[in-house]
């Protein structure tokens, strides 16, 4: 045992490090406070109905809560044959968050860099560099859990294929399931996917290196192995996968049903949709000046020595109403803000950190592992597709043609994959240095990378606006806003605009002289070790403290202490107005609210009350993403609200700004008899028939659900009744009574994915009726009518879940017999005479 703490003793110091890194940066988690994060917000609205049940020890997979009603695949649903489940329920019971997101960057960096041979103190100062780039850190700002939790994975996931690239199949291919599968349970497959892009570019280098080489067996192997691990890593998650690409095809990043108005591809998002979020071509100088665009919209706040203030100051506005003006301006007005760049706003830069666009320069040079290829090759092309709009010639091929990459939005966020290439290419060219015999070529080459990031640093100190305008896309529009609310006083508005302008310089000028700054002193380290002034260990660890020091400046600015609250404040943070609490009275289990005034894609407020008819959800069914785009955008269809039962209608005063609430007598209710059905030809004419009808009397139905009615049965009972008896999200329990056999329409989705409808126990048709709803036939007399939710997908899937956990129980099991054989046992110490 003694043995084995020396033999690892710098590798747990290493761990204590990131431990008390993980105390100092994140403090208040350890308190017991939570992050303040926008989209946690709006998944608490979104999970509402799912976690009252819950509470309840009851599991569902369907919610009524948001859009009407929707699976719960990507909202919340347990996988307890997962066995990764229980490995993320261990890791978040044990580490607060973000603590446990941040450890296990920290911690699979750190395995990443020990497997490419880097001594542990510069490992420990790539897994700084790499998990607080900043992109990582403004993802738990904003409450991007699941994403940054996916990326944490990108690097154990590479040092284990990397382990079996080398020959270390079973240990490689163990880890590589283990760690892909813990990928994949993360949920975020856009993440998934852009780490599988680099992943095909590094297995086709060195797919061409063993050709070269005439090597091809042992690559082959380790494909086998990798191969058979992502198997079993699919299998883990079948349950998931399978529930989220069933789901997938039906939501709006599916095929459009419409084909009159649809702009989208054939099967996947809208482009400007897709690349709303598109990284500016310039906006890469951020990888190494974080504020060269102005930081993030709203962060950055002016003081009264910034030229905005001046400006105002000098109108005669008091200082502090002057500071006050500046930051409203600069926060809020389009074109204004100091983010200059393009996008419809952002949260913080790309920044990648001073001391490693340096090093990455250097290794550029200096590297002659063939690795660095692949790094190069998977820089570029992420930097190309994440320009998206801004360049769109390679994002344009990948999204017509490359299958899946059409249904991701915000093409920017691939950069996540460049900013781990970054830190290994830059700590791979310091080890080359340690390893280096002949240092004189070395310093050379350093000095060119001096002159070259150095140079261009300097030059954004002395003459930034020679390289950048600092003036954005709308600064137009800005200066006509800001020319109104000056009472239009053009002159004015000019000139603060000027102003701005100049602030973003400074701003830009500023953080160009600190990153110079890291330069200069990473430069300096690095000759003192080649000049043998410092031995390897005083010089990592110099490397691993510039690179902290580095990162976590410019984090700050995004993740303070005042981002976290206390639980309590944070679950009290949504509190219900007075017409919430009118309705909240009201006991009906399932009826619907529309609230005027919220937004239709990202309402989180009104689920954490109502079972609403709008939400926040990227994961929206696409045929109700089409019925509000045709029927509530223009104009509200009346008509459309009663068939969704929509109970209750908020609204806003336009002039008093008061909210009131309406009831709607002529909601239709949960279930109805209609009188006649009118069949359409197709979605389009199934659209424009809803948009003027009576739905209690009339029912609109696809012809391609003809042969599920049996019309010479039909009959008119104008006293039959349908009654809604039992409420569960996926388990709906009906009553009715007719004298006749009838057409019932049901206020609930229509997804036949997994719903199964019951009549007096026996399994019975259902089809689909006004472009969203349920409908189905019932026979003459008293019947139970039960929706029941059961898709194959989540319980089949289970059961491949369960067996793929199994197989990766025994792959690790194998993984650890097999490195334990290979140790040559231990003598036994010789007896003393």
């Amino acid at each position: 045992m003694n043995n084995w703490f020396k033999r690892n003793g710098t590798h747990l110091a290493v761990i204590a490090i990131f431990l008390g890194i993980c105390f100092f940066f994140l403090t208040p988690a350890f308190q017991g406070k939570t992050l303040g994060q926008s989209d946690v917000l709006g998944a608490q609205s979104t999970q509402k109905e799912v976690m009252d049940y819950r509470a309840k020890d009851t599991t569902i997979l369907w919610t009524n809560q948001i859009f009407g009603g929707m699976p719960t695949f990507q909202i919340w649903a347990p996988y307890p044959d997962n066995i990764t489940t229980h490995v993320v329920t261990i890791i978040k019971s044990t580490f607060p968050n973000p603590v446990d997101t941040v450890l296990i960057l920290l911690l699979g960096t750190y395995f990443l860099f020990i497997v490419l041979k880097l001594n542990p103190w510069l490992a420990a100062a790539g897994a700084v560099a790499f998990t607080f780039s900043s992109y990582n850190i403004i993802l738990l700002v904003a409450g991007h859990s699941n994403q940054a939790f996916a990326i944490a994975f990108f690097a154990p996931i590479l040092a284990s294929i990397i382990l079996t690239l080398r020959g270390k199949y079973i240990l490689g291919g163990a880890l590589t399931a283990l760690f892909l599968a813990m990928e994949i349970r993360a949920n975020h497959v856009q993440m998934t996917y852009y780490l599988l892009l680099s992943l095909i570019i590094l297995m086709a280098i060195e797919l061409y290196h063993a050709l070269k080489t005439k090597n091809i067996q042992p690559y082959l192997k380790s494909l086998a192995y990798i191969g058979g691990a992502t198997l079993i890593a699919l299998a883990v998650n079948a349950s998931s996968l399978w529930s989220t690409y069933d789901y997938g095809t039906e939501t709006i990043r599916g095929k459009s049903n419409l084909t009159q108005t649809a702009k989208e591809p054939s099967n996947g998002l809208e482009k400007d949709y897709a690349y709303q979020w598109s990284q500016g071509v310039a906006e890469c100088f951020t990888f190494l000046i974080p504020n060269a665009y102005g930081g993030g919209s709203g962060t950055e706040r002016l003081d009264q020595d910034s030229e905005t203030a001046k400006v105002l100051i000098a109108k005669g506005i008091p200082q502090d109403q002057a500071v006050n003006y500046a930051q409203q301006i600069t926060s809020s007005i389009p074109g204004m803000t100091t983010y200059w760049g393009n996008k419809p706003g952002t949260a913080g830069p790309y920044y990648f950190g001073a001391v490693v666009c340096f090093l990455f320069l250097f290794g550029l040079l200096i590297v002659k592992n063939r690795i660095k290829w692949w790094l190069l090759a998977t820089v570029v092309l992420t930097m190309l597709l994440s320009f998206g709009r801004n360049m769109p010639f390679l994002s344009d091929i990948f999204f017509n043609y490359f299958p899946l990459y059409n249904k991701f939005r915000a093409v920017e966020s691939i950069l996540a994959v460049a900013s781990i290439c970054f830190p290994i290419l830059a700590f791979l060219a310091v080890q080359e240095i340690v390893d280096a015999k002949d240092r004189t070529v070395i310093l050379k080459k350093l000095l060119l990378s001096l002159y070259i990031v150095g140079g261009l640093t300097l030059l954004f100190v002395v003459l930034p606006d020679l390289i950048l305008s600092f003036k954005a896309e709308d600064q137009a529009t800005g200066i006509s806003t800001l020319t109104q609310a000056f009472q239009n006083n053009a002159a004015l508005a000019n000139d603060v605009a000027a102003a701005i302008v100049k602030d973003r310089i400074s701003l830009a000028r500023t953080d160009a002289i600190r990153s110079l700054i890291f330069i200069l002193l990473t430069f300096g380290i690095v000759w003192a070790f080649i000049k043998q002034k410092i031995n390897v260990i005083a010089f990592s660890i110099a490397l691993f403290a510039l690179t902290l020091v580095d990162m976590w400046q410019i984090d700050r600015r995004y993740l303070k202490n005042e981002n976290f609250q206390d639980k309590l404040e944070a679950a009290q943070a949504v509190k219900p107005r007075e017409v919430d609490q009118f309705i909240m009275k009201d006991t009906d289990p399932n009826f619907r609210v529309f609230d005027a005034t919220a937004d239709f894609r990202s309402d989180t407020f009104n689920p954490f009350f109502h079972k609403s008819i709008t939400g926040y959800s990227a994961a929206r069914l696409k045929r109700y993403e089409e019925l509000f785009l045709s029927q509530f955008t223009k104009s509200i269809n009346h008509d459309v609200l009663d068939m969704l039962n929509t109970k209750y209608i908020i609204s806003q005063d336009p002039k008093s700004q008061n909210l009131s609430m309406q009831v709607n007598e002529t909601a239709c209710g949960h279930a109805w008899f209609v009188k006649s059905i009118k069949y359409a030809e197709n979605a389009d004419q199934e659209m424009q028939a809803i948009s003027s009808f009576d739905p209690k009397d009339e029912a609109i139905v696809d012809k391609q659900y003809k042969s599920v009615i049996d019309e010479k049965q039909l009959g008119a009972a104008p006293n039959g009744k349908i009654d809604l008896v039992s409420y569960s999200p996926d388990h709906l329990v009906y009553q009715s009574g007719s004298t006749a056999s009838q057409i019932a329409v049901f206020s609930e989705i229509y997804y036949n994915k997994g719903w199964k409808m019951l009549i007096d126990g026996v399994e019975k048709p259902y089809f689909r009726a006004d472009y969203v709803l349920r409908a189905a036939q019932i026979p003459v007399g008293n019947h139970k009518i039960e929706f029941i939710f059961h898709p194959t997908s989540y319980y089949t899937g289970e059961k491949i879940s369960l067996a793929g956990s199994i197989l990766l129980v025994l792959a690790l099991g194998g993984a650890v017999y097999s490195e334990n054989k290979k140790k040559p046992a231990v003598k036994p110490a010789a007896k003393k005479v």
